[in-house]
């Protein structure tokens, strides 16, 4: 408790500052570890942290599970919402879902098979994501709109969503977590040499390539997939990780309604066959309100949310204002800002080490000092 309230967020995801005394009281700066707790008075401060970085400009930055907080002798400030690179030891892959996908490897590219919607929703998805991402370029090669920008394909399965992004002169990095899905879209790339320079195919999850892929992509896409992932949050804030500052995130989902269920489940598994039974999971569909309610969370700001119709007689999608069913939306990555540091955390140096100040400079903030 501070001052009466709880500091905390979103189940304990808090970084924090550790100063070296509370209400005018000099205390022992403690040893920075993976949990710190300071108690005086019974004043507790209860914090999960873990030191980012110490330099010659007496800059001290630890970071946490949902944001970066960061102190200076001379400047305060702190910026939002960063978060940690996750490790392969959380997935977010459904395991049982793979299963169900497994089977259907082999089918990725009969047009007239079970993924026949798939190659026909390429006629909305593939410009959707063209013309929302030149609106971010001033000038683009003419036959080739998307070239010199980099795009994560997340789930891409045998690739149907890839190669057209390819021929619109990505590079594109697609991933699967299923090694069958993979070798199947391999395969189709073969006959095309155009694509062998501008797409690679790898087995593995998102969260396996944060690291390694942090703030590489302009664009990543999610075509079909959040409804098959276990932990959508960690999904998205993965997402968050890879893409540059100001790059697009591209999503293409089902809406949880009475109308999907009918619809999506009931008929187009059970009676149509249109996809194969246990394909969806009713319980993992998301509205367009919850979906931007993570990605705003998230630092991500949705910028359009269109709705798609499947015709299943005619086999085409057209654009519709009704989201009710499926939806498309577009999310771009907030660009690094420094906010003013609550009152309860503006930090002073005196003798040498950081203090807690109650008191808060009101005419803003100050550029964070590198």
């Amino acid at each position: 408790m501070w001052g009466g309230r709880t500091l905390s967020s979103s189940g304990g995801r808090f970084l924090g500052v550790l100063g070296s005394a509370f209400r005018g009281k000099q205390a022992e700066r403690p040893r920075v570890t993976s949990w710190a707790v300071y108690s005086e008075n019974q004043l507790s401060w209860t914090l999960q942290i873990k030191p980012w970085f110490f330099n010659e400009y007496r800059t001290i930055c630890f970071k946490s599970y949902r944001m970066t907080f960061s102190c200076l002798n001379r400047r305060k400030s702190y910026r939002y919402p960063r978060t940690r690179l996750y490790s392969t030891s959380r997935t977010t892959v459904d395991s049982s879902e793979v299963k169900t996908f497994l089977a259907l490897a082999h089918k990725w590219w009969d047009e007239q098979g079970v993924y026949a919607p798939l190659h026909s929703m390429n006629d909305l998805r593939v410009p959707f994501i063209r013309d929302n991402l030149l609106k971010t370029v001033a000038n683009h090669q003419p036959g080739k709109p998307l070239s010199g920008m980099k795009i994560l394909d997340v789930g891409c399965g045998g690739g149907l969503l890839t190669e057209p992004l390819g021929r619109l002169g990505a590079s594109v990095i697609g991933i699967d977590p299923l090694d069958e899905n993979i070798k199947t879209a391999q395969c189709h790339k073969s006959f095309d040499p155009v694509l062998d320079n501008r797409i690679e195919y790898r087995t593995c999850s998102l969260e396996e390539i944060v690291e390694e892929t942090a703030e590489t992509f302009d664009a990543v896409v999610a075509s079909e997939v959040v409804e098959h992932v276990v932990d959508l949050e960690t999904f998205i804030q993965c997402c968050y990780q890879v893409l540059k500052p100001g790059g697009s995130l591209f999503i293409t989902t089902i809406n949880k309604t009475q109308l999907s269920y009918a619809l999506g489940i009931v008929f187009a598994e059970q009676i149509a066959g249109i996809v194969p039974k246990g394909t969806h999971t009713w319980e993992k569909f998301i509205s367009p309100e919850k979906l931007e309610s993570i990605l705003e969370s998230n630092g991500l700001s949705v910028q359009t949310v269109a709705g798609m119709l499947y015709n299943p007689f005619s086999g085409y999608w057209h654009l519709t204002e009704n989201t009710s069913l499926n939806y498309a939306a577009h999310a771009v990555k907030s660009r690094i800002q420094e906010h003013p540091v609550p009152a309860e955390f503006v930090l002073k140096e005196e003798s040498g080490e950081l203090r807690a100040n109650n008191s808060m400079n009101p005419g803003g903030h100050e550029e964070l000092k590198k």
